[in-house]
């Protein structure tokens, strides 16, 4: 079970079977990866199918190059060119990246069948999992991303906190800064309101304690749509 499923001497004569078992394998190592990351995290689904998609990517790659160190020494120099390009890119871009360079190296070394058998199996994965809800997080209902403007005398720790309590279920402050070159902070909290009806008491109340300057309350921004490597 633990051997190598490919024999060394004869790795130029790659077998489908030991191809289908390694990618199989490589499937559900990734799809185990992303759960991990998904667990108790921020995510986003471009970034988690990445996660599960790269594993059987880097596979093919390292099956295409075995006992080859020219091949190898190319497909390195090649691969630090995803990492260093001019305009940084998306989980799904740079994934997008490394599939197309394993398919061109393996129809390169000669893989005609196993680069169209590859393409088949990546392919219908990355669509499967991006038509299905896999990698999505659910926001919890009557969540909201609240800005407060107050002047720069007020004191703000604490100063919301009755309200808080009143209207909300869970409050978090997660951003101070200052704005109007300085006479103003704005505080940034992500909170939970106990019903949606009372959104609109809860900013009348909010603007009464912060002299009536600025308040956006709204949906929480999702994690940018696709993750920056």
């Amino acid at each position: 079970m633990l051997n190598n499923l490919i024999d060394s001497a004869a790795a130029s004569t790659l077998s489908i079977e030991s191809l289908l078992i390694c990618t199989l394998a490589s499937l559900i190592l990734g799809l185990g990866a992303a759960f991990v990351y998904m667990y108790r995290n921020h995510y986003s689904k471009s970034f988690v199918v990445t996660l599960a998609l790269l594993p059987a990517m880097v596979q093919i790659v390292i099956m295409m190059v075995n006992g080859n160190l020219g091949t190898g020494v190319a497909v390195m120099g090649a691969f630090s060119l995803v990492r260093f390009r001019s305009i940084p890119g998306s989980a799904r871009e740079i994934s997008s990246i490394f599939f197309a360079m394993a398919l061109g190296l393996a129809t390169g070394t000669g893989y005609v069948g196993i680069a169209f058998l590859f393409l088949f199996v990546i392919g219908l994965m990355s669509i499967l999992l991006n038509s299905l809800p896999f990698g999505e997080q659910k926001a919890a209902p009557f969540q909201k991303e609240l800005k407060i403007t107050i002047p720069e005398n007020l004191d703000y720790a604490g100063i919301f906190d009755d309200l808080f309590e009143q209207y909300t279920n869970q409050s978090e402050l997660i951003q101070v800064k200052t704005t109007n070159m300085g006479s103003l902070y704005e505080l940034k909290y992500q909170i939970i309101l106990k019903a949606a009806a009372m959104e609109k008491k809860f900013i009348d109340e909010l603007r009464c304690r912060n002299g009536n300057l600025n308040i956006s309350c709204g949906k929480v921004p999702s994690n940018k749509k696709d993750d920056i490597l």
